[in-house]
């Protein structure tokens, strides 16, 4: 009995031992599983545990803590930029890629709202916050150019050429700070803009990009930056990268170095000068962006003295990175690395490791993605490119978007969508417009000035206006609007034509007649209806290399329409162009000629201007030549001899009537 009772006694020390036992393990493996899915998810815990993680960690500490923990393809991965259309989950997870660009064309939908670019982008960015396991988000870039262009409805500013004729910095920051707010209405926080070239030559297709030839009024008009960003505080370091916060954007200062001085204007080409010369006229920009704190920049197609920028390790990381100090990061262009042989893409591994051992940090590869990232990966992992060229990269990369606030915000600000073509922003654009306008000739010799226009005809009671550019917002916006060679019409996007403006300027009892293209027949039968005559005409829209032209004269039937109307009727020409074009044939035919440059969607502030509700303000940002033989030709040159000099503009007041 004693001996089966003590066996009994035994058997229950044993049941509780195995029993605690069972359920010490049943806690481990309920840890071990909590861990592991911890782990399938990303490892979410562990990160908000990481110091990168932590916004009030310094931010160099953030840059260390995940720069240590990522592999060389998750570095690789944030060094790739590809287009939107191959950004998906898949994608994105799989490679790690750190950003994104809307380019090609590819857009949510035609005249897409807001909402559907909110949606778009951060569908991507979720891939990446999400589904890769250190969640770093992505940077999606769209260029906007002279506004957000590329969205309908979206307020479209004069492009860079005009606003260098304002000489108004203010001004440029308050367009900088709107243009910001209509791309985060978008979810978009990162533009490829400004345009810092010098443009030295008017045949090169992308001189309404630059402010001006002058390189000091380039310089000035950099105030766009912090708009874009935002005004640096008191406390907070020159020069290093600064955004704001959501309501600001990181901006891209580019093409470096010396775009705009290209033999014979001709795009992605050669820029022939001295050291001294190139610090002189193309480098003084980039020292004020980089003070500014812009946060990336872009290297050209060009070459200087026949090295390709994006392959030129002097420029980019000898004396971008280490002279000037600049800690944000570079950028390639289109498939720069690719342009950097001839033909073409014809040896990429080359390509890759001349451009990345030159200082290129981030790479715009948007369709052949795998194949730079398969190549970089062996010329890492050969030793071709060191990992500490990597590291600097990466780091630079992280910096801006930590900076950027991307990892404490990484999607849309939805309260933000009403900003995209706002009133206000429309106004500011107007008046945009006005300051931009440059009076080259108002009166013929011995005659009274006719600009400013009277609302109220003295005589016939009519206004003829004519022209291919007077009811064309396509052509009014330029470049860069919608798509990447802009489009004629007024189906492209919402806005005030020039014509609408004049309309709404006149007299209710004014008539204004619209004839395009009237024959000479018509106006001198119909002359004494009018007191006088309008003419819009110019340049069809284009960009870049499809812009380039050596000869600069303006395009049929915009001769024709001037000498048929001029001849017969007072008239101001009105010029749509981005840039000066030969003009010295007609001028004496005309009573007055206003270089209205590329307006934009606001053509009211041309009429503002034209009919008195504001004088005439605008000077030259660069040199109005006679003949393109000329060319290049620019202030300061031994033999300069324009039609119209830097710095030319007559001015008017306002009308008392």
């Amino acid at each position: 009995m004693g001996i089966h009772g003590g066996g009994g006694s035994c058997r229950a020390v044993v049941d509780a031992a195995a029993l605690l036992l069972l359920q010490l393990c049943c806690c481990i493996a309920l840890t071990l599983a909590a861990a592991a899915a911890t782990d399938v998810a990303g490892g979410e815990q562990q990160q908000v545990r990481a110091k990168y993680r932590d916004p009030k960690q310094p931010l160099n500490a953030r840059v260390d803590d995940l720069l240590r923990r990522m592999t060389l393809a998750e570095k690789i991965g944030q060094m790739s930029q590809i287009d939107r259309e191959n950004a998906t989950a898949g994608v994105i997870r799989k490679y790690f890629i750190g950003s994104v660009l809307r380019g090609g064309g590819s857009v949510p939908a035609a005249g897409a709202p807001p909402e559907a670019w909110v949606e778009m982008v951060e569908e991507i960015q979720r891939a990446a916050v999400s589904s890769t396991r250190l969640g770093i988000p992505v940077m999606f870039g769209i260029d906007a150019v002279h506004g957000h262009g590329y969205v309908y409805k979206a307020t479209v500013f004069p492009h860079n050429v005009g606003l260098g004729c304002t000489r108004d910095t203010e001004l440029a920051r308050k367009i900088g700070a709107a243009v910001a707010l209509e791309v985060r209405a978008t979810g978009i926080p990162f533009i490829f803009a400004p345009c810092l070239a010098v443009c030295r030559d008017p045949r090169w297709g992308r001189c309404y990009e630059s402010f001006s030839e002058h390189p000091e009024l380039v310089q000035n008009m950099t105030s766009i930056i912090s708009g874009f960003q935002g005004e640096i505080p008191a406390s907070g370091r020159l020069g290093a990268p600064y955004v704001a916060g959501q309501h600001n954007v990181a901006a891209c200062a580019k093409h470096y170095v010396g775009d705009g001085g290209t033999t014979r204007g001709i795009n992605e080409n050669n820029t022939v000068a001295t050291f001294h010369e190139l610090l002189g006229i193309h480098m003084p920009p980039y020292y004020t962006a980089v003070i500014r704190g812009v946060s990336t920049i872009m290297v050209s197609y060009s070459s200087w003295n026949g090295v390709k920028m994006h392959a030129n390790r002097f420029l980019v990381t000898d004396f971008l990175k280490t002279r000037l100090r600049f800690r944000g990061f570079v950028i390639s262009d289109w498939l720069g690395l690719d342009r950097i042989t001839n033909p073409e893409h014809a040896n990429y591994l080359l390509s890759i490791k001349l451009g990345i051992l030159a200082g290129i940090d981030m790479v715009m590869i948007p369709y052949r993605y795998t194949e730079f990232i398969d190549d970089l990966t062996l010329l890492v992992q050969n030793g071709t490119i060191p990992m500490s060229r990597i590291d600097d990269a990466v780091r630079r990369i992280l910096r801006v978007k930590f900076t950027m606030g991307l990892f404490e915000s990484p999607y849309a600000d939805t309260s933000l969508v009403g900003e995209l073509g706002k009133q206000k922003h429309g106004d500011l654009a107007r008046e945009a417009v006005r300051k931009s306008l440059v009076l080259l000739k108002n009166g013929k010799p011995g005659a009274k000035p006719l600009l400013p226009l009277p609302k109220k005809p003295s005589y016939g009671g009519s206004v003829l206006v004519s022209g291919s550019h007077a009811d064309d917002l396509g052509s009014q916006c330029g470049g860069w609007t919608i798509t990447w060679q802009g489009q004629t019409g007024n189906n492209l996007t919402t806005g005030t034509t020039i014509l609408d403006g004049i309309k709404r300027a006149v007299a209710p009892s004014t008539d204004v007649v619209y004839s395009e293209n009237p024959d000479a027949g018509f106006v001198q039968q119909n002359k004494a209806r009018f007191d006088y005559a309008i003419v819009v005409v110019g340049e069809p829209p284009y960009a870049e290399t499809h812009g380039d032209n050596l000869n600069l004269t303006i395009p049929a039937p915009g001769p024709d329409v001037i000498r048929n109307v001029c001849d017969s009727i007072r008239c101001v020409v009105v010029l749509v162009s981005g840039r000066p074009l030969v003009v010295e044939p007609f001028i004496d035919g005309m009573d007055a000629l206003v270089a209205a440059w590329l307006p934009g969607t606001e053509g009211q502030g041309v009429s503002d201007v034209l009919f008195g509700d504001y004088g005439f303000t605008g000077k030259l940002s660069r040199t109005w030549f006679r003949s393109v033989d000329q060319l290049p030709m620019n202030v300061g040159d031994a033999h300069y001899d324009p039609l119209f000099p830097f710095g030319f503009g007559l001015e008017t007041q306002p009308s008392t009537y």
